[in-house]
């Protein structure tokens, strides 16, 4: 093993990257070279603070970046190494090395993908959930749990939400008002088909989430876009819609971060949204699929938890926190009819959830994991945003605008100049790069914004898909030439 060895780095502390981050990036181009390997020891924090002259925070702040990412381990009384697994590896373009991690997407394989704001599945409570299901079944009379449980989920489980959005997000619900589904998006296929019938029409953001619209028109709804500025949905366009004498019977919103756009619903137009579902009886479908990730002050409380509000669906997910192989997501309503409708509904198709992994996730909150969980990866998403905006600001900052999102796992981007995202996307793919184009959100096909996610990427990976990027959207040279 490997202790005493000579760290060769220029800190610049001038630079827009913080001085913890030069120190893993470091380490990381020490390791695609091959002077580090894997299974060498590393220097103690101390020590190697000592060595660069750096307080030793700074040191722990890098070791803990590289640890999440899965470049070292940690093995207790014995230090910290180098990773036994690490990523293939290639070289291009005169020695730039690059990470040739294989992703599928409809069976072609790519080696870098910007997905639309996944979680990073590395840092997921792995250990502790599996320690949560051993105590599940060591525990006494555990055959009580292999029975048939409640369609509407586990009754501690749904106490534990419950209580969470209460006191966290400012909700006044009970028990009586949730259901446990598999996921968001099971959450609102049960809420559209015990809410619409046949011609009803639902407003939706637009730009805005394909897949809940598949669900509305899936039980015959009729879609009316709405647009979106900074300040989220325009409530006048929702109405001269209500204005205009059709059946409306619903409106799907992401007010905490819009989808895609990451903007935020200001509380002008929350209020007058409120305001206009009460004049009109429709109900607000509120998606809030990534609340618990947010970098600055508590984030606004949802529509949901205003007690005015006569008629909303809250839909929220734990997927994004837990695991996303995991399927837990939820819908709430202050309309008690809807919710045992949508319970008997989830019964015909799936019987109940699955009670013992809402057991085993319960003991996760129960015990704090969640919350710890939560602050960690808090910590190292906010790493990953800061990195990408400081990308963004280097290679594009003249050429498209972009606001640094307070929440939430993406960027949204739009070009200054129009920009015809079908030919970037064919040339990214090219070089097994894949991109989500705007007609992915976009109601008539105009927008020309592009969603970037950066929470399941490494920061090798973001240098080289916003570097790549920015040449072929507003650099001179052409793929073929980087």
């Amino acid at each position: 093993m490997l202790r005493d060895w000579k760290f060769e780095i220029q800190l610049d502390e001038r630079s827009d990257k913080a001085i913890y981050l030069q120190i893993a990036d470091r380490l990381i181009k020490d390791i695609h070279s091959g002077r580090l390997n894997p299974g060498d020891a590393l220097p103690g924090s101390r020590n190697l603070a000592q060595l660069l002259k750096v307080n030793r925070n700074t040191v722990v702040e890098a070791l803990n970046v590289l640890l999440i990412e899965g470049w070292l381990v940690s093995k207790e009384r014995q230090g910290t190494f180098v990773a036994g697994t690490l990523p293939d590896f290639k070289e291009v373009n005169h020695n730039k090395l690059i990470i040739t991690t294989s992703i599928s997407t409809k069976n072609k394989h790519y080696h870098l993908q910007f997905d639309d704001g996944h979680p990073d599945s590395k840092i997921a409570p792995i250990t502790e959930l599996a320690r949560a299901y051993r105590q599940l079944f060591n525990q006494k009379a555990k055959w009580q749990m292999m029975g048939y449980s409640d369609q509407y989920g586990n009754l501690e489980f749904r106490k534990a939400i419950v209580q969470m959005l209460n006191h966290q997000r400012g909700m006044q619900v009970n028990e009586h008002n949730i259901c446990i589904t598999r996921g968001s998006q099971m959450a609102m296929y049960l809420t559209v088909q015990c809410l619409l019938t046949k011609g009803d029409f639902v407003m939706v953001e637009n730009p805005g989430y394909k897949p809940a619209w598949k669900a509305f028109e899936n039980a015959g709804a009729k879609l009316l876009p709405v647009n979106v500025d900074k300040e989220g949905l325009i409530t006048d366009d929702v109405r001269n819609y209500l204005k205009s004498g059709k059946k409306i019977k619903a409106i799907y919103v992401t007010p905490h971060h819009q989808y895609p756009t990451t903007a935020t619903l200001s509380l002008k137009r929350r209020l007058d949204l409120i305001h206009l579902s009460n004049q009109y009886g429709f109900t607000i479908i509120e998606d809030d699929y990534d609340n618990e990730f947010h970098y600055g002050y508590r984030p606004l409380l949802p529509l949901s938890s205003y007690t005015e509000l006569q008629n909303y669906v809250y839909i929220g997910t734990m997927s994004k926190v837990v695991a996303p192989a995991l399927r837990i997501g939820y819908l709430v309503s202050n309309n008690q009819t809807l919710v045992e409708n949508t319970g008997n509904l989830r019964k015909i198709i799936d019987v109940q959830g699955d009670g013992i992994m809402e057991q085993a996730v319960f003991q996760l909150i129960k015990d704090g994991t969640i919350k710890r969980h939560i602050k960690k990866a808090t910590n190292h998403y906010k790493s990953k945003r800061d990195f990408m905006a400081a990308l963004l600001n280097k290679h594009i900052s003249n050429k498209a605008s972009y606001t640094l999102p307070e929440g939430g796992l993406a960027f949204w981007i739009e070009p200054i100049q129009p920009v015809d995202w079908s030919k970037v996307s064919e040339k990214l793919e090219k070089i097994s790069i894949k991109i989500i184009t705007p007609d992915t959100y976009s109601f008539d096909k105009t927008a020309n914004g592009i969603r970037l996610g950066y929470g399941s990427l490494s920061k090798i990976e973001l240098e080289e898909g916003i570097i790549t990027l920015a040449k072929e959207v507003f650099g001179k040279r052409t793929l073929d030439e980087i």
